[in-house]
């Protein structure tokens, strides 16, 4: 049984107007054998369906997009590591629950970021209600239930294909890493609500 507990409730989320803030991301891993070297994305199953998606949920008002993008990987699919970059984009799309809190047309707009995995926990808190699968970026596009995360998929693929560095352990001497949390680090730039800002101010 998992030690970390899973945030409930809406009392914190962000809201744009009349549409709930989401954030979240796709973990990866990259997968080197003498035949190939290939790229692995993690999925997690939606409770009592068997679709999968990446794991994402609610922004919270005490928490930057980040952090929430990796606070969700760690409650509902339990792994930890780096948020690579900025977002690869926002998109607007309904929420399949009709009790939003503020939005009677439950809209969302969510913000998807890459997460290079660095640990992968054996307990999480969303376990019980959720299966996770290490699955090759063909097979992702073919689970995938929402049309919005296949088109943030396609962002990441864009993005792996033109990133020529190769993955590197975090260190504490890493200097382009700015730990946000007990859950990720971040490179280069961070944002708060609405602003872009350098991860140095949160030293």
């Amino acid at each position: 049984m998992s030690s970390i507990v899973a945030r409930t409730g809406r009392h914190l989320q962000r809201y744009d107007n009349n549409l709930r803030l989401v954030s979240g991301c796709i973990p990866y891993r990259a997968i080197k054998t003498k035949d190939q070297n290939r790229i692995e994305v993690l999925m997690v199953s939606s409770p009592n369906r068997d679709d999968m998606v990446f794991p994402k949920g609610g922004w919270e008002s005490d928490e930057t997009v980040e952090q929430a993008a990796c606070r969700e990987a760690l409650e509902e699919a339990g792994v930890r590591g780096v948020i690579k970059g900025n977002s690869l984009g926002v998109w607007e799309f309904r929420s399949k629950s009709k009790q939003e809190a503020r939005s009677e047309e439950g809209g969302c707009k969510g913000y998807m970021f890459v997460l290079q995995v660095t640990e992968e926990l054996e307990t999480w808190p969303e376990q019980n209600n959720r299966n996770r699968k290490w699955v090759v970026v063909e097979e992702a596009f073919a689970l995938c239930r929402y049309e919005w995360m296949r088109s943030a998929l396609k962002e990441f693929l864009k993005v792996s294909i033109n990133g020529n560095k190769e993955d590197k352990p975090v260190t504490k001497e890493d200097e382009e890493c700015q730990i946000m949390s007990n859950n990720c680090y971040v490179n280069g730039t961070m944002s708060t609500y609405g602003i872009m800002v350098p991860a140095s101010i949160f030293l």
